[in-house]
């Protein structure tokens, strides 16, 4: 993390962050009665952004450790701040899957949202644009801005567009994040000057902090991404966001926004406090273990059909966080590979209850059943994201399950042995889902239903596509993290301070 290269000459990574924001902006000079363009406008940004995000996928270089991509400007000279993006193995696949899936949040909001249509689709794009800086970002100054600018699109999301309870929903998930996100910036600016005024991230990383001062700061951090992932017992604000939310919220909630918290594990936790993440596995792992198993047994006993999967989330996180604080290859990977996976088939669920509830105008389970009768396509794609969120060998949830409990067994045996418990309550209630709500007998409620449309078939074919290219070759996402995670590995070992320095240098000199 420490060394950087180049990769394209052109200026990618700000084409990602900022091509959405001129769309949004381009929106706001749009008649607010001009709907369809509106909406067209919207999808040619998202896709567009796509496409420029298409280069850093099939340019990449899989050999190295170091940032690529890399731009930097000077911004405020007199404060240390930089304009400072790039990308490596851990931080790429999730800035390709938030391009993918502001595509199918657009889609999928085609004919569901129809008031405030422009300002919807100015509040996606600019939430489009603040996750791509997060996950870009190497200096502090600009991650922490796009770290609260999310909050902002994200709240309108659910407080103007979600369910009747909108509005509660809406401030407790702004408190919540905003509350750690505070403690993180203390911890911002006492890094600022330990390190001689600097917010560089990779600078940051190559100085030597006492004990005691990583102490503090792990626990600063902990509280801005504990409650992003989240993390027992900071994950009450989720099941009432994802409510009350509109389907696209939901979904990009699920697929990219609460992956930010393990992100931040990965990108700041664990390289610049290496001591204090080692002496915090224990804890880390047990609250991991915690929501696994509290979050799938949870789902057990839910009636409403979003609330049951977002609590399947805090369970799926939970695997993702104990993959990550087992500090070995097996779960490092395994973690990083499911918070993509999750991604993939909690916004496949979502965008699946988003088109039977925009028929229904119903999330309640008992509202259903038989829907296997009544909407035959429907089913089989709701049934793909039920065996694949269950971990069915040959599908994308297999492999990282599969990692990060190897990973937390060898870790940790008892770890290991608890979040396989997990596996097989998350069976227990996907299937018995799936049991009430397509088959049993008829609902009345549901005869005459439509099945599924071409642009809704459209919309879900990315996600499938994915669950068996990760499933049956996982090797080609796999195969971006690996020296990025060996590094991060070696880097818990790498001793700090000027001897650390001296061998950065002659890791440059090495690999100009």
């Amino acid at each position: 993390m420490e060394t950087l290269t180049n990769g394209l000459a052109y200026p990618a990574l700000s084409a990602l962050i900022f091509v959405p924001l001129i769309g949004a902006a381009m929106l706001l000079f749009v008649s607010r009665t001009q709907e369809l363009l509106i909406k067209w406008t919207a999808l040619f940004v998202s896709i567009a952004v796509f496409l420029l995000s298409l280069p850093l996928f099939t340019g990449f270089d899989k050999t190295t450790h170091f940032m690529q991509f890399v731009e930097k400007y000077q911004w405020i000279p007199s404060w240390g701040i930089t304009y400072y993006v790039g990308i490596d193995g851990i931080s790429v696949l999730f800035v390709l899957l938030s391009t993918l899936v502001t595509i199918l949040c657009i889609t999928i909001s085609w004919n569901s949202v129809k008031t405030k249509v422009k300002e919807f689709y100015i509040a996606l794009l600019v939430l489009e644009g603040a996750m791509i800086g997060v996950f870009s970002s190497l200096d502090f100054f600009l991650f922490y801005l796009f770290w609260e600018a999310m909050l902002i699109p994200m709240f309108l999301l659910i407080g103007v567009w979600g369910g009747p309870n909108r509005v509660y929903a809406a401030i407790k998930f702004f408190l919540y994040t905003l509350v750690g996100s505070v403690l993180m910036l203390v911890g911002i600016i006492v890094l600022y000057f330990s390190a001689g005024k600097t917010f560089d991230i990779l600078s940051l990383t190559t100085h030597a902090y006492p004990y005691h001062i990583q102490f503090w700061l792990f626990w600063a951090f902990f509280a801005a991404f504990a409650v992003k992932v989240p993390m027992f017992p900071f994950h009450t604000w989720l099941p009432d966001a994802h409510t009350e939310a509109p389907t696209a919220g939901s979904v990009v909630l699920a697929a990219v926004l609460i992956k930010m918290g393990a992100y931040g594990f990965l990108r700041f936790s664990i390289p610049l406090f290496p001591d204090a993440a080692k002496a915090m596995t224990i804890p880390m792992m047990v609250l991991s273990v915690i929501a696994i198993i509290y979050g799938a047994v949870v789902c057990l006993a839910q009636t409403d059909l979003k609330r049951l999967i977002a609590y399947s989330s805090v369970s799926h996180m939970g695997f993702v966080t104990l993959g990550i604080f087992a500090l070995n290859v097996q779960g490092l990977e395994g973690g990083i590979l499911q918070m993509v996976n999750h991604g993939i088939i909690t916004g496949g669920l979502f965008l699946s209850v988003g088109i039977i509830y925009e028929r229904t105008h119903s999330r309640k389970i008992k509202d259903y059943g038989g829907l296997a009768t009544v909407l035959p396509v429907y089913a089989a794609f709701f049934m793909l994201f039920t065996l694949a969120s269950i971990g069915l060998p040959g599908l994308n949830g297999f492999i990282g399950e599969f990692l990060i409990v190897l990973g937390g067994f060898t870790a940790k045996r008892w770890a290991g042995v608890l979040a396989a418990t997990g596996i097989i309550i998350g069976a227990a209630y996907m299937l018995w889902l799936y049991q009430r709500v397509f088959f049993m007998e008829t609902n009345e409620k549901v005869i005459g239903l439509q099945d599924m449309d071409m642009r809704e078939i459209i919309t879900l074919l990315p996600m499938v596509l994915l669950i068996f290219w990760i499933g049956i070759y996982p090797d080609t996402f796999l195969s971006f993290i690996h020296v990025s995670v060996q590094h991060l590995l070696d880097r818990m070992n790498m001793p700090a301070g000027p001897e650390m320095a001296h061998r950065v240098i002659e890791t440059v000199m090495r690999n100009p």
